[in-house]
């Protein structure tokens, strides 16, 4: 995994209203860091290259990770990342950011991590934030020699560039990855003109294998050359749906190993994938992103709770 590292900070009035002092809960955070935790928990070895630095909120990154069994490669010297939510009596957010994303210092070790690894997951802020964004397209580039690779755009409005300005570097990194999921607010914001099931076609064009839509209650939608699957989000009491996108992501690239098609010896295997296979793959990431949204925060699931892939409906139907 590659990407941003940094802590939610959430300013809520407390029971009594905005009157009074408010909460403070500090949270870690970053959608890289999520899905790294996310495969952890599920079982997969997880080494995460990012930044934090050696602050009161770096050192809550690193006993998060160091929690999860996530490996951390960290490089950059500024100050931890944050974002601050403040929400209001309705639980309305406003939000504002301190993000910095530079990972030079780590580029040995980095390398080396990508060059020895099965899979290589990036997206979100460090692929359109520079300087480290450019770091992050020579990693992709060097692990995809020997590794299959995901990516996963989680713009960001409030902080990158306009659409237009980050599209092309976005649609790059779609064409270096075998396996790209996007919410349908990713693709609304980036493509305005299409409807979201046009831009998952299009990027299933420049050379994916398979390309996945998350649409919230909606449910999921995943596209390859040879099917396509779709079914709801399932029904479950929502405490919040912070880090959702990335528990499916987790769970996608968790049902992927168990299907043996990650790493270059799992290409051939990836690109033929049945529709019942899709179908469970689909259901498996689904029911982490509803166990995730059940609970407060990005608090993703275990191999526990979740299961095998084996294990789902559509698998049992197939």
């Amino acid at each position: 995994m590659i990407g941003e590292s940094l802590v939610d900070i959430i300013d809520s009035p407390d029971s009594e209203g905005a009157a009074r002092a408010s909460c403070r809960r500090v949270h870690p955070g970053g959608s890289p860091l999520n899905v790294a935790v996310g495969i952890a928990r599920l079982g997969q070895a997880a080494t995460l290259v990012t930044h934090y630095a050696d602050d009161p909120h770096g050192h809550v990154i690193a006993g998060h990770l160091r929690g999860n069994g996530v490996e951390a490669i960290v490089g950059g010297a500024s100050p931890t990342s944050s974002a601050v939510a403040r929400l209001d009596t309705t639980g309305a957010a406003e939000y504002s950011f301190s993000i910095t994303w530079d990972i030079t210092g780590a580029s040995i070790p980095a390398l080396a991590a990508v060059e020895s690894s099965l899979h290589v997951h990036t997206g979100s802020i460090a692929t359109v934030l520079g300087p480290g964004n450019q770091m992050v397209r020579r990693l992709v580039a060097a692990g995809r020699t020997h590794a299959t690779v995901s990516f996963d755009p989680n713009c960001r409005p409030a902080i990158s560039a306009e659409a237009d300005a980050v599209r092309g570097d976005i649609e790059g990194l779609v064409a270096a990855s075998d396996i790209v999921k996007a919410s349908d607010e990713d693709l609304r914001w980036l493509y305005p003109g299409r409807t979201p099931d046009e831009s998952l076609a299009a990027w299933l064009e420049l050379g994916p294998a398979l390309v996945a839509l998350t649409r919230g209650a909606d449910g999921p939608v995943i596209l390859t050359r040879h099917g396509r699957v779709e079914m709801p989000g399932e029904v479950t009491t929502v405490a919040d749906t912070v880090g959702a996108g990335d528990s499916f992501m987790a769970g996608l690239i968790s049902g992927l190993a168990q299907l043996d098609a990650l790493g270059a010896g799992g290409r051939e295997r990836l690109h033929s994938l049945s529709p019942a296979e899709l179908a469970a793959l689909a259901s498996y990431a689904n029911r982490a992103a509803a166990i995730t949204c059940s609970r407060p925060g990005a608090n993703p699931p275990t191999s526990a709770e979740l299961g095998s892939l084996a294990g789902t409906p559509a698998a049992a139907a197939g």
